[in-house]
């Protein structure tokens, strides 16, 4: 890399792509991904607001045309490098795609794209092109059937259908070219996609991998379908008319993936109870990484570990912990492990899923200096896993039950209902177990550094929302925590183990929520003591008083109305029409006395 910033705008509409292209280049030193959006509109907004205060926030716009490989999909994408052309002209752009056909290239030149890379480019290579791109140059990957890597070379492209109005008998003309661009794009996607399955196969692959090799594996598969439905030949379309058989749809694959396998993808189709485990977590993880897409701002009342981070180093933990958990399932797999033995290594498997995260989020700063010494910042925070154990991972709820679902295919057997394994309910509640362990296991990773290393300044600059960087936010922050720590020991976790429940944190669209779950938990609440035990005696007693205090309020408020309305408003009523008799009485025996006065006279 050079000794320029390099500061990336991404635009693709995959929100998974985006993701894993994003955590792998912000692990480049000297680059930046400044904003990551999926669509046009919102690329232009983004670049309005940042033209508004400095354009040069941004040096290099990478994008992905759309969704689809046909010209009509990909038009609107040509659309808004012309208008990015347009509004700002000294901006390059980078086409990140699958697209392989010359003509699209062709076209993407045309309307002002200053390069082209695949999808799967090795990152290194990936990161040489972006800086050639960015320092003035271009750069035009070489694809199978020529090289792209000039002006010439490009307009030396064939154009068949131009060629086919010179024919005279242009329907068998067309027909042969049409077949032969069916067949020569089949070789190629099915030449990619033996690739792409083999890298897929790699034992202890990344998961960032996984999930771009996913990605690019679904769209192989959509483009081999759309291509086969284009490009069919009418005999072939006939035949498929008179062929009783099920319409031919587009492969649904999940696009975050753990080694997944033709078969995988195939049965995922057929049945939820078929589903293999592999394709299963799949499934589950894809889920969890579009909801890590949403805002993650704290909006429960109970104060987070994690909340001193700001949003994209949050993402970036909750998102390496989702792929150590990934790796943690493979090895269980490997290692043949059965359910029964899921409950005596439950504390051992979120102990090394604590410490692993703790080792590649933080392994990065290595030495640090503290005080008048330096110390080995990972080594100095593992040696807090007891207390971390104790407060924070002994207490994540149902990890047995959501390894036992991904591991064994077993029915998940949560809030007092068991939901069979591969339905949507079964998924739905598996995905809040999956982001409430995510969350915990974070606040573990968070915890050790708040208590001992929470106002170094290399940790403000490169983790800590701005909001909580000043030393008196960091202590207000912590004693915060240290309130809740007390007010969940002493009070909520006691009154959840009385009610018989379980309170998850999930992220939801608006952030970071909370919910809770029935759960049976009459052992724990017999090893209660002391004030734990005296806050559940309480409740308890609230409960039994508080029907009899009701009636008697009930009863006591009763007599109050009928006092004041039947015994003393009765009363004042009756003293109050007395005294108007008694005023009117007066007032008519003054009248005769006037009138006999009169008389006299």
């Amino acid at each position: 890399m050079s000794d320029r910033p390099l500061k990336l705008l991404l635009i693709d509409p995959d929100p998974i792509f985006r993701l894993g292209l994003r955590v792998a280049l912000e692990e480049i030193p000297n680059l930046q991904v400044v904003a990551e959006v999926g669509t046009d509109t919102a690329a232009l907004q983004v670049l309005a607001e940042i033209a508004k205060q400095d354009l040069n926030q941004i040096n290099l716009v990478v994008l992905e045309l759309g969704n689809g490989r046909s010209r009509n999909l990909q038009r609107p994408g040509l659309q808004l490098c012309e208008q990015l052309k347009t509004l700002y002209p000294h901006l390059p752009i980078l086409l990140l795609s699958s697209v392989p056909e010359s003509g699209l290239l062709l076209a993407a030149k045309a309307a002002g794209v200053d390069g082209y890379c695949p999808k799967g480019t090795p990152v290194a290579e990936l990161v040489t092109a972006m800086q050639d791109i960015a320092a003035g140059g271009s750069s035009w990957w070489e694809e199978r059937g020529g090289i792209v890597t000039s002006d010439s070379e490009l307009k030396t492209q064939p154009e068949l259908p131009r060629r086919v109005s010179n024919f005279g008998n242009s329907a068998l003309v067309f027909a042969r070219v049409r077949n032969n661009w069916r067949l020569s794009g089949i070789d190629y996607i099915e030449a990619t996609l033996k690739e792409v399955n083999a890298q897929l196969q790699i034992p202890g692959l990344p998961l960032i991998d996984q999930a771009i090799l996913a990605g690019q594996r679904r769209e192989l598969l959509a483009a081999r379908w759309l291509l086969n439905r284009l490009l069919a030949t009418p005999q072939e379309r006939q035949q498929e008319k008179s062929t009783p058989s099920t319409p031919q749809s587009p492969p649904i694959i999940p696009s975050f993936s753990s080694a997944i396998t033709p078969s995988d993808s195939q049965t995922s189709q057929v049945s939820p109870a078929l589903l293999s485990p592999r394709a299963l977590q799949s499934a589950l993880f894809t889920d969890c990484v579009t909801k890590l897409q949403f805002p993650l701002e704290n909006v429960t009342d109970t104060s987070l570990e994690i909340d001193i981070l700001r949003e994209g180093k949050k993402r970036e933990l909750l998102y390496l912990i989702l792929q150590k958990v990934s790796q943690q399932l493979d090895e269980l797999r490997e290692l043949r492990i059965q359910k029964q033995q899921l409950y005596d290594l439950k504390n051992s498997i979120l102990r090394d899923l604590w410490e692993e995260t703790i080792t590649s989020f933080f392994g990065k700063f290595s030495l640090l200096q503290f005080g008048d010494r330096q110390i080995q910042m990972v080594n100095f925070l593992l040696q807090n896993s007891q207390v971390v154990q104790t407060e924070i991972l002994n207490k994540i709820p149902l990890v047995i039950e959501l390894f036992s679902y991904l591991l064994f295919q077993n029915d998940l057997e949560v809030d007092n209902t068991s939901y069979q394994v591969g339905s949507s309910e079964a998924k739905s509640q598996a995905l809040k177990i999956l982001e409430n362990l995510l969350i915990q296991v974070g606040n573990g990773v968070m915890q050790p550094l708040l208590n001992n290393l929470a106002d170094l300044e290399i940790m403000k600059q490169n983790l800590y929302d701005r909001k909580l960087i000043s030393t008196r936010e960091i202590e207000r922050f912590r004693n915060n925590l240290s309130w809740r720590y007390r007010l969940q020991y002493y009070v909520n976790e006691p009154t959840a183990i009385f009610e018989s429940r379980y309170e998850l944190f999930v992220i939801a669209p608006r952030g970071i929520a909370k919910t809770s779950i029935y759960a049976p938990r009459s052992q724990e609440l017999a090893q209660l003591s002391r004030i734990p035990l005296i806050v559940t005696l309480l409740l308890e007693f609230r409960d039994a008083i508080a029907p009899r205090l009701q009636s008697l309020l009930s009863i006591v408020g009763s007599g109050i109305v009928f006092m004041l309305t039947q015994v003393i408003g009765r009363g004042l009523g009756l003293i109050g029409r007395g005294i108007l008799q008694g005023i009117g009485s007066v007032s008519l025996i003054e009248k005769n006395l006037r009138r006999n006065g009169e008389k006299t006279k």
